[in-house]
């Protein structure tokens, strides 16, 4: 036995040295994993820079002079810096991919499917899907042709860097948005959705826009550097076919030739400043929407300037539906207001009625209870309720707005699993219900088991929670506010106790005594107080069969210990206490004052005794002699012991029939000594769990 233990800790012990030595690189991923859904997260921000990045290449073609362009070199590196870096997390990306579980498509008949974990199956998978469209995203074809392509012709000019430019960034801003699609899909279907409140998803929604905005102004920017510069050309080429010298040359268009004197004599007699100059009304060459960018300065100003008000007139486009653009005769100007019109329709339709959604999500609850108060005051108006029910009504749905904010705990809690349930209750309620000092003796399962079943309640000021002689159905546990509990004893006249219940009070306790019973009735147990709220109060409340439940289950709800706590915190034995004792003290007053009006009759019968006695003796003489004096003695000591019998007569009938005169008369605000008698509370049956306890 020894032996086959040895060897399958040994056998264990060699799996997980070769799990160890499994590099990093060959572990597969999970989809769902916590790294997969925040590197997604990180690859779903570095692909909206990276569009947000490209656009900028637009920008690196400047007006450097009088009738030339020239490129931007401290620009183009910076940008080439950035979409480098973001280059390396798409090319991260890839790799991921080809290490990350999918889930098997004909397992997908229930649940969440079976995953896929083999390394050729998912890279198979993988370059038949999306690599291409990855790689297509990922490649770096922007820094090639700016640092190798374009220096490597043999006459390179802005113009023609420009146009090769904007067609390359053109080209691949597809699949760099196509990309965004697929990686929101699996966002949305791992952790349910993109912004994890409504305010940021509202402001991802308008970052979009303004990400469209972006585009806009940079795609006007360069196709009004390339209108002018075919104006400049249109111009040049007329030159070069008259008489003109010195005869224009295209290479002048180029901000290397500024220091050329054959282009310096040029510039001094030629036309093409004027004849494409926006300014000049009687030019012939129609710039149309992109006459602003020469007008307002915009192509020679520095690059932030340049950038917003590009900015602003892509926003500004595309939040009209190009309805502020003038165009001209020019198709591609025409195709571009096109574009710009049905892009703002759908970017404006799509995304700012997702930032409304979102935004009205935040205050929907307020627009519901609104509708619900403007609902509850025309019903009352059409049942026509009095005016001081009306205000209870409006104070009770403005308290329960302000308590709970239009959210049904009860709903959500029931939609969750029962030991999540049962977390939520303990955290949100033990601590309060340790607060009451009947419930701070129980053990902690007695404790869950109530817990779980608490229900909120609120009730507004002046709110009758019970009254006396109605059915108990449910034991209310006061978190906040005030109650008044007050009894009559049935409706007996001359009796009123009232107490105030407190944060950590409890009233309804008959149903307690009610559910400790073997064999309860089937009827609810009466209520022996009038309870009725003083201020607003918060309170749980555990329903009769719950608490029947919870007594059946749980037998130390019978033990001796809780009894007299209860029996303790109770107001209602409180209040048969405090009678009892009353009641005990009034009999005791009532007897010491019988027993001093006795001992006084006693004193005042004998003092009439002496006084005939010593009168009696007076009247026989001294000549009776000794005989006649030991009769008398004889006759005056049954004569005292008649006396005494009579007084002891006298007393137990003015006991029986006199005492409450003379209490009257001595104290005139007591008219009555009897008390009305309060019953003890109904103790149930402990006698079959006698051996349990």
């Amino acid at each position: 036995m020894h032996n086959i233990a040895y060897s399958r800790l040994g056998g264990l012990q060699k799996s997980l040295s070769l799990y160890r030595k499994v590099p990093w690189w060959d572990h597969i991923l999970k989809p769902d994993s916590d790294f997969v859904v925040r590197w997604n997260r990180i690859f779903l921000v570095t692909c909206l820079i990276a569009l947000f990045i490209d656009p900028l290449y637009f920008y690196l073609i400047i007006i450097g002079g009088p009738a030339c362009m020239r490129f931007n070199t401290r620009l183009g590196i910076v940008v080439t810096f950035f979409r480098t870096i973001v280059d390396f997390f798409s090319l991260f990306h890839i790799l991921m991919k080809f290490r990350t579980a999918f889930v098997a498509p004909n397992s997908r008949v229930f649940g969440r499917g079976d995953l896929v974990m083999d390394l050729n199956a998912i890279a198979m998978r993988y370059i038949k899907k999306d690599f291409l469209i990855d790689l297509a995203a990922t490649l770096p074809l922007p820094q090639i042709v700016i640092w190798f392509v374009i220096p490597a012709v043999k006459s390179p000019s802005a113009a023609h860097a420009n146009h090769t430019l904007a067609l390359i960034v053109l080209i691949q801003y597809a699949p760099r948005l196509f990309v965004i699609f697929p990686l929101n899909r699996r966002i949305n279907k791992t952790t349910g959705a993109i912004a994890k409140t409504a305010w940021a998803g509202a402001a991802y929604n308008l970052l979009l826009y303004l990400l469209a905005s972006h585009v806009i102004g940079a795609a006007w920017y360069i196709a009004s550097i390339q209108r002018q510069d075919e104006c400049w050309k249109i111009e040049c080429r007329k030159e070069m076919n008259t008489t003109h010298s010195p005869s224009c040359v295209p290479s002048f268009m180029d901000c290397d030739t500024l220091t050329l004197p054959e282009r310096q004599a040029w510039l001094r007699v030629t036309r093409v400043l004027t004849k494409c100059d926006a300014l000049n009304d009687d030019k012939d060459f129609e710039f149309g929407m992109f006459a602003d960018a020469f007008t307002d300065e915009v192509a020679s100003a520095n690059f932030f300037e340049k950038y917003f008000y590009c900015l602003w007139f892509g926003l500004k486009s595309l939040s009209s539906y190009g309805q502020n653009l003038t165009t001209s005769t020019y198709s591609g100007e025409i195709l571009f207001s096109i574009v710009i019109c049905s892009l703002g329709l759908v970017l404006f339709s799509h995304l700012i009625g997702q930032v409304q959604s979102y935004l009205q999500s935040t205050t929907a609850r307020l627009e519901q209870w609104r509708v619900k108060r403007r609902d509850t005051e025309e019903w009352m108006r059409h049942r026509q309720l009095p005016l001081h029910l009306q205000e209870r009504v409006r104070r009770f749905v403005q308290y329960k707005w302000i308590a709970t904010r239009g959210v049904d705990e009860e709903s959500i809690l029931r939609s969750l699993p029962l030991d999540l349930r049962r977390q939520i209750q303990r955290h949100l309620s033990l601590a309060l219900v340790r607060r009451v000092p009947f419930f701070a003796q129980m053990d902690g399962q007695l404790l869950d088991a109530i817990c779980e079943r608490l229900v909120s309640s609120l009730n507004t000021k002046d709110t009758f929670i019970t009254r006396e002689g109605d059915p108990v159905n449910e034991m209310l546990f006061i978190i906040r506010g005030q109650l008044e509990s007050s009894t009559t004893n049935g409706g007996r006249s001359g009796f009123f106790n009232s107490i105030t219940l407190r944060p950590g009070d409890f009233c309804g306790e008959e149903l307690l005594t009610w559910a400790l019973v073997p064999t309860p009735s089937l009827s609810f147990p009466s209520s022996t107080r009038t309870v009725k709220s003083l201020t607003e109060v918060e309170a749980f409340a555990l329903r009769a069969e719950d608490l029947k439940f919870v007594a059946s289950q749980f037998k130390r709800l019978h033990s001796k210990k809780l009894q007299h706590a209860f029996r303790y915190y109770s107001h209602q034995w409180r209040t048969w206490g405090s009678c009892f004792i009353q009641a005990a003290w009034r009999r005791y007053v009532k007897r010491k004052l019988a027993m001093e009006l006795a001992r006084q009759e006693e004193l005042y019968y004998t003092t009439i005794l002496d006084q005939d006695n010593s009168h009696g003796n007076e009247m026989g003489g001294e000549g009776d002699g000794e005989t006649s004096g030991s009769k008398k003695t004889s006759t005056n000591n049954k004569v005292q012991n008649l006396g005494i019998t009579m007084l002891a007569s006298k007393f137990a009938a003015n006991t029986r029939r006199g005492i409450h005169q003379k209490l009257a008369a001595l104290d005139p605000d007591s008219t009555s000594l009897t008390m009305p008698k309060l019953f003890k509370p109904d103790e149930p049956d402990f006698s079959a769990f006698q051996d349990e306890n």
